[in-house]
C-alpha cells in the first residue's frame, strides 16, 4: 500500500466507540489504515461503518504490519495486552504505540518501550457515540497527552492531525485526570436520567427533547464560569467525556 512521505501505517486494536473514530480521523489526515481488530459482530459492524474496507485482522498481525498501533481498549485490559504482546516479541523498535485509556500514562507501555517502541498516552475528552458524528466533534475536543519529553511532539502532532487540541498531562497526574473524567461523565449522565425520569412520571412524552436546551445551556454556562480567569467560589464544575467503550 503506497503512502505519502511522513504518513504512517495505522493499526487499531479495539473496535469499540473510540478506536474506529480515531482511525477515521487519521485516515482523513492521509495515514493508511493497516487493519483493525474486532471480536463481536457489533464491533465488526461499527468498524465497517466508520472504516469501510479496513481489513479486520488478528492482533499479532496488526502489530506486525503497523508503524502506529492504537490500543483503544478499556483500562483494565491494557496492562495484560501490552505485556502479552511483549512476551511474544511482537513490539518493534521505532514503532509508535498509543493507548487511549484515561487512567494510565506511558508507564503501562513499559514492555513495549523496552523493545524499542515509542510510547504515547493520548485520551480524547469526548463522550463517544461510536458513529461518524464523533469525527466532526473531534474538531473541538481536547486530548490529554502523556509521553517522554523527546517524543511528546509526536503525540501532540497526531492530536492536531485528528483535529483536536493537545494538553500535556504529567504521568503522576493521570489518575487524578481519570477521576475527573469519570466524575464528570457519571454525574452528567445520572442527573439527566433522574430529571427525564421525573418528567416521564408526570406524563411528558419526550422528556429528553424537552430538557435538551436547558441541560446544554446550563452545562455551557458552568463550563464558561470554570474557564473564567477570575472565577469565584460559586463556580460550577462540569465536564465532558465517557470511559472507553468495553465492546470490541
Amino acid at each position: 500500500m503506497e503512502r505519502r512521505a511522513g504518513r504512517l501505517g495505522v493499526g487499531i486494536i479495539g473496535a469499540g466507540h473510540v478506536g474506529p473514530v480515531l482511525g477515521a480521523a487519521l485516515a482523513g489526515a492521509g495515514h493508511a489504515i493497516v487493519g483493525i481488530s474486532a471480536v463481536s459482530e457489533r464491533s465488526r459492524e461499527r468498524a465497517d461503518a466508520i472504516l469501510p474496507g479496513a481489513p479486520v485482522l488478528e492482533i499479532p498481525v496488526i502489530v506486525e504490519r503497523s508503524e502506529l498501533v492504537i490500543l483503544a481498549v478499556p483500562d483494565a485490559e491494557l496492562p495484560s495486552l501490552v505485556a502479552g504482546l511483549a512476551a511474544t516479541g511482537s513490539w518493534q523498535p521505532g514503532q509508535i504505540v498509543l493507548h487511549t485509556a484515561p487512567g494510565f500514562g506511558v508507564e503501562v507501555l513499559a514492555p513495549a518501550t523496552a523493545a524499542g517502541a515509542i510510547p504515547l498516552a493520548v485520551h480524547p475528552a469526548l463522550a463517544f457515540t461510536g458513529t461518524s458524528l464523533d469525527i466532526a466533534r473531534l474538531q473541538e475536543t481536547y486530548f490529554a497527552v502523556t509521553a517522554p519529553a523527546p517524543v511528546l511532539p509526536i503525540g501532540q502532532a497526531l492530536v492536531v492531525e485528528m483535529g483536536g487540541e493537545p494538553v500535556v498531562v504529567a504521568e503522576e497526574d493521570r489518575a487524578a485526570y481519570a477521576e475527573a473524567i469519570a466524575t464528570a461523565s457519571t454525574f452528567s449522565r445520572a442527573i439527566v436520567e433522574q430529571a427525564t425520569g421525573i418528567l416521564s412520571g408526570i406524563g411528558f412524552e419526550n422528556p429528553g427533547s424537552y430538557l435538551s436546551s436547558l441541560v446544554r445551556s446550563a452545562v455551557d454556562n458552568a463550563l464558561s464560569r470554570a474557564s473564567a480567569p477570575a472565577a469565584g467560589p460559586d463556580v460550577l464544575l462540569d465536564g465532558r467525556d465517557d470511559p472507553l467503550d468495553p465492546l470490541g
